[in-house]
């Protein structure tokens, strides 16, 4: 799940400046569950937007904007508001805001509503936790399931450094060391044999930008 907050209202509305006919884009996954792209918030910022003196034209909440075939869907039943529209605010991850300008037939100005923050999972009780830095070369199966690149404030492959205490974080005193939790979690395993092997560093040419999986061919 990619986790969005909304920008401030004002900063919205400051980029919509010279813009008067406005599209609203939510998003039906992941914007909507963490409150940032649902219709509740369609219609507030719509609500603001209004209060400023811009007009919302109309707006469509695609199940998943950053799919190309779901995205076209809604917006082909807004056809004659986008062709009014001068401008799409979009409130969705930045994956949801490419989309839709890849997408545009019209050519509008396209405006992100949000600011992305991390890829999560959530849990039982409906918080979000990052766990994952998508680097490309996965380790999860030598550390327990646990990831050091991302709970790792260091990012360390090959155990915690000089400046854990008492199981916590140098950087986050109340933090979890990432690797004292590994080691626990192998000990359970009966795996902390593996700790004795020495992990080389990261490839970092996995993680280079952008990526590109073909699936067309």
């Amino acid at each position: 799940m990619i986790i969005t907050e909304l920008k401030p209202v004002q900063d919205i509305v400051d980029s919509l400046k010279g813009y008067s006919k406005i599209f609203l884009v939510g998003c039906g996954e992941c914007a909507t569950t963490c409150k940032t792209g649902g219709e509740p918030e369609i219609l507030k910022i719509k609500q603001d937007l209004e209060a400023q003196g811009k007009t919302v034209l109309g707006y469509c909440i695609p199940s998943a904007p950053c799919v190309s075939a779901k995205l076209k869907t809604e917006l082909a039943k807004n056809m004659p508001a986008l062709r009014q529209a001068e401008a799409v605010l979009v409130l969705a991850c930045g994956l949801g805001i490419q989309s839709v300008k890849d997408n545009d037939r019209f050519d509008l100005a396209v405006f992100p509503a949000c600011n992305t923050i991390f890829g999560a999972v959530m849990d039982a009780k409906g918080d979000f936790y990052e766990k994952c830095s998508l680097c490309g070369e996965c380790v999860l199966h030598l550390t327990g399931g646990i990831c050091p690149i991302t709970l790792c404030a260091k990012g360390l492959l090959n155990g915690p450094c000089g400046g854990m205490n008492k199981g916590k974080c140098e950087v986050d005193k109340d933090k979890d060391c990432a690797w004292v939790l590994i080691y626990k979690e192998l000990e359970k395993k009966n795996k902390l044999e593996s700790l004795k092997e020495i992990r080389a560093p990261k490839d970092f040419k996995k993680s280079a930008k952008p990526h590109k999986l073909i699936m067309s061919k």
